[in-house]
């Protein structure tokens, strides 16, 4: 772009950012609908209000060359709402793009699965992340995002923030989830976090943010890939990277008798969980 039409493009993208926060989206999708005009604007170097109905058209027909569907719906959502709020203007090309509707039936994991999925993860804090979003049936954020605040361990129940939807709810505690836990906070020791994550500047206990959403779902993907299971788990933007499962947690908790954190024993009333 000239140096006038990147300004121009600038305060467009201010805007749209500011439009985004006023309407009470989520962090994640401020960050993929602003996504959507970034790369719009950078495949022709120019302000996507300048485009035509065939650039737009070339646009999304690369676009789904390249990308999943998901993505591409994401994107014609991200633009519709840039012409809505930013331009001013009725999005006319909705019906450029119309995303298949598929209804497949997930992939699930037996028991086997899952404990094999444990036992190859080789460091610590992704074999108790597993242990957590399975028996919990969270989703990756919402295992990541976990505060020893919302571990109410004489209730046995764990309250899940600003879940999917932003909303709030409340999951059960199993014994053997609450004692691997404890048995994992006492190697790190942080006063806020159940996954702290470690920088140059901090370590564990002296953290002040959880584990990176990124370096985790590049690590959970690795333990699939290095497990040989062949299941392809349902990608979305909220969900957990791994497959579901098709069996209670009951007997998933049971099935970890063997793990290495299970016979931990019971802390001090001090002890935050």
């Amino acid at each position: 772009m000239s140096p006038n039409e990147q300004r121009r493009f600038n305060r467009q993208y201010k805007k749209h950012l500011q439009a985004l926060k006023l309407q009470g989206m989520a962090d994640k999708t401020i960050d993929v609908y602003s996504r959507a005009v970034r790369r719009l604007a950078a495949r022709f170097d120019t302000c996507p209000d300048r485009l035509s109905a065939k650039q737009i058209k070339q646009h999304f027909s690369e676009l789904v060359d390249s990308h999943s569907w998901s993505t591409v719906k994401v994107d014609r959502n991200g633009l519709q709402f840039f012409w809505k709020h930013v331009l001013h203007t009725d999005w006319k090309w909705v019906d450029i793009v119309k995303p298949p509707q598929v209804k497949s039936i997930p992939a699930v994991l037996t028991i086997s699965e899952v404990r094999l999925l444990v036992n190859t993860a080789r460091q610590l804090r992704y074999r108790v992340f597993i242990v957590v979003t399975y028996t919990l049936g969270l989703r990756l954020s919402e295992t990541l995002n976990l505060q020893l605040r919302d571990i109410d361990a004489d209730n046995r129940r764990v309250h899940i923030r600003h879940g999917k939807g932003a909303k709030d709810r409340f999951v059960p505690l199993p014994d053997y989830t609450l004692a691997v836990m404890r048995k994992f906070w006492s190697h790190h020791r942080n006063p806020t976090w159940l996954f702290p994550r470690a920088t140059h500047l901090n370590r564990l206990h002296t953290a002040t943010t959880p584990m990176s959403y990124s370096a985790t779902q590049v690590a959970v993907r690795q333990i699939v890939g290095d497990t040989g299971i062949k299941k392809k788990p349902p990608l979305t933007l909220c969900a957990t990277v791994m497959p579901r499962t098709c069996f209670s947690t009951g007997s998933l908790c049971a099935s970890f008798k063997t793990f290495s954190v299970t016979h931990a024993p019971r802390p001090l009333r001090a002890t935050p969980i």
